[in-house]
């Protein structure tokens, strides 16, 4: 682990056993943590400007690598002033290095944001080679061949000018046996040296670079990536890949591994960002999470809401909300719950309008704000555990103040 104070600074404020709060410096502004990040997938948080995303409370968005690389094209972005000034975005970003998504196409779990919910069209989104080069797919765009290894992602993410850029990994499919994992466990240490190589030679002075540990569900293989890029010139760690086939076995991953890493480094937990995850994420000591979730949920009607049996989520758009009065949750700040009702949004979804969307998006993303919020306070009053426990019990999370009592 390399120390840059001109790229990054971590700081730990507080600690509750594993848990802990901190403040991440980087080129664009602090981020307290432990946080959670908003995706900006193709340089917007869907159907929200950049200035409501700060009103929020969110201090860093993610970039995706991949679909900036095939569109607008990192070229048009530098030229336009870098994603910040591009999306009008003044505070950190954080880019992918875009291997999740190349593999997922190579693997057959095609994610939701390449798919874009419009289906792959023949020879498009497909991918032709996978070599210690890298990989050479067909865009989902237009079919054209695209070339992306580790130099060709660091390269992109140098342009776009994020604050962090991540390492170029393999993503290990969720059906892959222990040697094929091992295998594409050390391809990826032997990214993360190329990475690392190009970045000291090219990378922009100020970026950050985090590495990915990977290594499937095996404790051994977790601990060796750990210990291998925790050794690394990384500003940062990155747990990716493979979580397990159900919650239980994630948790487990996410604690055979986080022993493992710097403790002074911050940690990123890649894709992970439902409500129970995050507190048991910040339990096991994560500092930040990112996930297509709420945006993802809010496409499709969904409402986060403190519903634990209904994995805290519910529907706005079943007949029994049609002439329902409440806002969304009791209690939420958000705009949606501020000032409209269940009633109204469910037409709205039902409609398929975008203010719908919109809405939507504005709660659920308020919803993790104040979760992760909740999670800081509890920390720094030694009461994690407390609260933990009442947002999986079904406790609201702007209610955390109010669970996290000073004194014993």
């Amino acid at each position: 682990m390399r120390s840059d104070p001109d790229r990054l600074q971590f700081q730990i404020a507080a600690r509750d056993g594993a848990a802990r709060t901190g403040r991440l410096q980087l080129a664009h502004g602090a981020v307290e943590t432990p946080a959670f990040i908003p995706l900006a997938t193709r340089g917007s948080v869907r159907s929200l400007a950049a200035s409501e995303v700060a009103g929020l409370g969110y201090e860093l968005v993610l970039g995706n690598t991949f679909h900036l690389m095939l569109s607008p094209g990192p070229q048009r972005v530098a030229a336009l002033g870098g994603l910040h000034r591009f999306m009008g975005w003044e505070r950190p970003i954080i880019t992918d290095s875009g291997g999740f998504q190349v593999f997922s196409l190579a693997h057959g779990r095609v994610a939701d944001e390449i798919k874009g919910r419009r289906g792959r069209r023949p020879g498009r989104g497909t991918v032709l080679e996978i070599g210690e080069h890298g990989v050479r797919f067909r865009s989902y765009l237009d079919g054209s061949e695209q070339f992306l290894g580790p130099e060709e992602s660091m390269s992109v993410q140098a342009a776009l000018g994020s604050d962090i850029a991540l390492a170029f990994d393999e993503c290990t499919p969720y059906h892959a046996d222990r040697a094929y994992t091992a295998r594409a466990m050390e391809r990826t240490h032997r990214w993360l040296d190329r990475c690392l190589a190009w970045h000291d030679r090219q990378g922009p002075r100020r970026q950050a670079v985090f590495g990915i540990v990977q290594g499937g569900v095996h404790e051994d293989l977790r601990r060796a990536a750990a210990e291998r890029v925790s050794a690394a010139a990384v500003d940062g760690v990155a747990i990716g890949g493979t979580l397990g086939r159900d919650k239980e076995e994630m948790r487990g991953v996410i604690g055979m591994t986080a022993p493992h890493l710097d403790g002074a480094a911050p940690r990123h937990l890649l894709g992970i960002g439902e409500p129970d995850d995050l507190v048991d994420g910040i339990a096991l000591g994560v500092d930040l999470f990112d996930c297509a979730v709420p945006t993802r949920l809010a496409r499709h009607g969904m409402a986060l809401a403190p519903l634990p049996a209904t994995r805290f989520r519910f529907d706005i758009r079943r007949a029994e909300f049609a002439a329902d009065e409440r806002p969304l949750v009791e209690g939420c700040p958000c705009p949606a719950c501020a000032a409209h009702s269940r009633a109204y949004v469910h037409f709205l979804s039902r409609a398929e309008e975008l203010t719908g969307v919109r809405l939507l998006v504005l709660h659920n993303l308020t919803y993790l704000e104040r979760l992760v919020r909740g999670a800081r306070e509890a920390i720094q009053r030694e009461r994690f555990g407390d609260y933990r426990q009442a947002v999986l019990n079904g406790t609201p999370p702007w209610q955390g103040a109010a669970l996290t009592p000073s004194g014993p």
